[in-house]
C-alpha cells in the first residue's frame, strides 16, 4: 500500500514538473520592453513567438508612463479603455496564460494604444500550430524569468527547448528509473 501511494504522489510530481518544462517567459517587446516609443511592432514581436498554454508573458515598463490593461477583442480594436478585464501597473508584470485563443493588451494611458503598444498574444491549438507556416524572420528567444548575478548571456537555455517529446519523456523516464531504484534497492 505504501509503495502505491509513493507512485501516485511520483506521478503527480511528474505531471508538475512536466507542465513547468513546458512553460515559457516572453518578454514582450523584446529587449525594448513595453513602450510607446522606439516603433516597436508589438504585431510582428507575437508573430514570431508560437505561445502556449502556461506561458508567462513579462511586461516591463516605467510604471509612471505607461500601464497594462487585458480587454476584449472589441475594445482592442477600438483601443477603448472603459472596462478593461484586468489592469496592471507594477511596472513589471508577469500574467501567466491559461487558455488558448487570443489575449489582448495595450497601454489604457491615453494615446499610446493609438500609437502601436498593443499586443495581440494568441495560443493556438496543437493541429493549429502544424499548419502555420514558418516565420521568414528568427524568432527571439525568450527570455529566462530569474535574474541571476553575473555577465549577461543572450545564449540563454530556455525551458521551452525542452518541449519535445524526447525532452519530457527522457525527464520522466529518468525520474521514474530513480523511484524504482529508491523503492527496490
Amino acid at each position: 500500500m505504501a509503495l502505491v501511494i509513493r507512485a501516485v504522489a511520483l506521478l503527480t510530481a511528474m505531471t508538475l514538473m512536466l507542465e513547468l518544462i513546458h512553460a515559457a517567459v516572453y518578454k514582450v517587446g523584446g529587449s525594448a520592453g513595453w513602450t510607446a516609443s522606439g516603433n516597436i511592432d508589438y504585431k510582428q514581436w507575437s508573430a514570431t513567438k508560437t505561445f502556449q498554454v502556461g506561458d508567462v508573458i513579462l511586461f516591463e515598463y516605467n510604471a509612471q508612463f505607461h500601464n497594462v490593461m487585458r480587454v476584449t477583442h472589441a475594445m482592442y480594436k477600438a483601443c477603448n479603455t472603459s472596462a478593461p478585464i484586468a489592469t496592471y501597473t507594477t511596472g513589471n508584470d508577469s500574467i501567466t496564460i491559461k487558455t488558448r485563443g487570443h489575449h489582448f493588451f495595450f497601454c489604457g494611458v491615453p494615446g499610446h494604444c493609438q500609437a502601436g503598444q498593443k499586443v495581440d498574444i494568441n495560443v493556438l491549438r496543437s493541429d493549429e500550430r502544424a499548419q502555420t507556416p514558418a516565420s521568414s524572420s528568427m524568432p527571439s528567444p525568450p527570455v529566462p524569468s530569474a535574474k541571476v548575478a553575473g555577465p549577461a548571456s543572450s545564449n540563454a537555455l530556455s525551458l521551452k527547448a525542452l518541449r519535445s517529446p524526447f525532452g519530457s519523456f527522457g525527464l520522466a523516464m529518468a525520474v521514474l528509473a530513480t523511484f524504482f531504484y529508491i523503492n527496490l534497492a
